[in-house]
C-alpha cells in the first residue's frame, strides 16, 4: 500500500551538511511534498541516508571464522589454510545451511546495523530480485573473484568465478566491474596491479577489493584511469596484519569502505567505520562520506532508504559511535524496517505487520516479513521477544 510520510523537525544530514529541513516520502522515494501523509514529529533527532556497505559475501556471514595465529602474506595463502577449515564439523553444518537462508541471513546483518544497499562479490541469487529481500543488492553483476582463482588456463577453467578478462570485457564501461586485488603484503600481490593492467582490466570502471599490497605508483596509476578501491580495514588487519593508508584514494575520491563478510571482517559496518577511523587519518565526516551515496541519497526522487538517529551531539561524530541498538529506526523504500516501540504508528500506517524483537538486548519492533526463523535465527544478538 503507498504510504506517504512526512517527517518534521529532524536534522536531515547529508555527505556535505546536516540542516533541519522537512523530508517527505511517497511511493518509497524521496518526495518534495505529499497530500495526506503521516507527520512525524521529530525534533531532536538525525535522519541520514541508508548506508552502503561496497562489499560483502551476503551468504558467507553464517561461516565460523578461521582461527589463525599469523598473519597470511596473501589471500590465496588464506583460501588454501581454509581448505582445511573447511573440513571442520561446524564448517560444514554452516555450509550446508541452503543458499537462500544464507544470503537473507547476510542482508539481516546488513539492514540492522542501517546498511540499505550491499555490494555482493559472488553470484547474483534470485533471492536478490524478490520484493521483499531485506536490503537493495546494488553495484553490479560484473565480478571476477581475483586474477589466481579467476583466470583460464589452456588446461583448465577458472578456479572460481568469472574469468577475469572475459568478465571484465563483458562488462559496459558505464557499469562497475569488480575483482579482489592485491589482497597481501608480499611480491605476490605487489605484483598484481601491473598484472591487471596487462590485461587489459584495469579501467575507470574497475572496482578494486583491498588493494594493501599496492604501492605508491601503482596507486598513481590506478587514479589515472579512474579506478577505484573498496577499503575493509577489518578484514585486512585479520588475515593479514596489516590495511592501507586510505587518504590518497580517499582524496581522489576512488574510495568506499565495505565489511567484507564475517569470515574475516568485522560483524557490522557500523564496526567497520570506527575500525577505519581508528586505523587512520580520515574523520567522521569523511568516514560518512565512505558508505553514503555520491549523489547524497535523501534528494527528491531517489529511493526513500534511511536511519534515524537521536540527535546528540555532532551528527557525523553520532554515527560514528553509534550501535545497532542506539538506531532509533532503519527505513527502506520509505516504510521502517526495524524501529523503536513508539514508532509503531508508522509501522501501523504502512500496513506493516511487526514482531517484537531484542537487538542487542534493546527491545524493538522488526517487519515481520523479515523475521525468517531459519535466518533469523543465525543472526547473534537478534532474538524473538517471545
Amino acid at each position: 500500500m503507498t504510504a506517504n510520510v512526512v517527517i518534521d523537525n529532524a536534522t536531515i544530514v547529508h555527505r556535505e551538511r546536516a540542516a533541519a529541513t522537512r523530508l517527505a516520502f511517497t511511493d518509497g522515494r524521496i518526495a518534495s511534498a505529499v497530500p495526506g501523509a503521516l507527520r512525524l514529529d521529530l525534533a531532536g533527532h538525525l535522519v541520514f541516508p541508508g548506508l552502503v556497505n561496497a562489499h560483502d559475501h551476503l551468504h558467507l556471514n553464517c561461516i565460523p571464522p578461521l582461527v589463525h595465529a599469523a598473519p597470511f602474506p596473501n589471500s590465496y595463502a588464506w583460501i588454501d589454510a581454509f581448505e582445511h577449515h573447511h573440513d571442520r564439523p561446524e564448517v560444514k553444518a554452516a555450509a550446508s545451511i541452503p543458499r537462500d537462508v544464507r544470503h537473507w541471513h547476510g542482508a539481516l546483518k546488513n539492514i540492522l546495523c542501517g546498511a540499505t544497499t550491499v555490494i555482493h562479490h559472488d553470484p547474483w541469487h534470485e533471492a536478490f530480485d524478490l520484493a521483499d529481500f531485506p536490503v537493495r543488492v546494488g553495484g553490479n553483476r560484473h565480478w571476477s573473484h581475483s586474477l589466481l582463482l579467476g583466470q583460464s588456463r589452456s588446461d583448465h577453467p577458472p578456479r572460481y568465478g568469472p574469468d577475469v578478462v572475459a568478465s571484465f570485457r563483458a562488462t559496459p564501461s558505464t557499469e562497475h566491474w569488480a575483482i579482489h586485488l592485491a589482497e597481501g603484503t608480499d611480491d605476490v600481490a605487489g605484483r598484481e596491479l601491473a598484472a591487471l593492467d596487462a590485461l587489459g582490466c584495469l579501467a575507470g570502471n574497475t572496482m578494486l577489493v583491498h588493494g594493501v599490497g599496492m604501492s605508491e605508483s601503482d596507486i598513481d596509476r590506478m587514479i589515472v584511469y579512474g579506478a577505484s578501491v573498496t577499503w575493509c580495514p577489518a578484514s585486512n588487519l585479520g588475515m593479514l596484519g596489516r590495511t592501507l593508508d586510505p587518504r590518497r584514494l580517499f582524496n581522489a575520491g576512488r574510495l568506499s569502505l565495505g565489511t567484507d563478510s564475517r569470515l574475516t571482517g568485522s560483524h557490522t559496518l557500523l564496526d567497520e567505520m570506527r575500525i577505519a577511523a581508528r586505523n587512520s587519518d580520515l574523520t567522521a565526516r569523511e568516514i560518512f562520506r565512505l558508505v553514503s551515496r555520491r549523489d547524497g541519497g535523501l534528494i527528491p526522487g531517489l529511493p526513500a532508504d534511511c536511519i534515524i538517529l537521536a540527535d546528540v551531539t555532532d551528527p557525523y561524530d553520532a554515527l560514528l559511535a553509534a550501535r545497532r541498538s542506539d538506531l532509533r529506526a532503519v527505513v527502506r523504500n520509505g516504510r521502517p524496517v526495524i524501529a523503536d516501540h513508539d514508532f509503531a504508528e508508522w509501522f501501523a500506517h504502512c500496513g506493516i505487520e511487526t514482531t517484537e524483537v531484542f537487538l542487542d538486548d534493546a527491545p524493538k519492533l522488526m517487519a515481520r516479513a523479515l523475521c525468517r526463523p531459519e535466518a533469523t535465527a543465525l543472526e547473534r544478538g537478534l532474538r524473538m521477544a517471545s
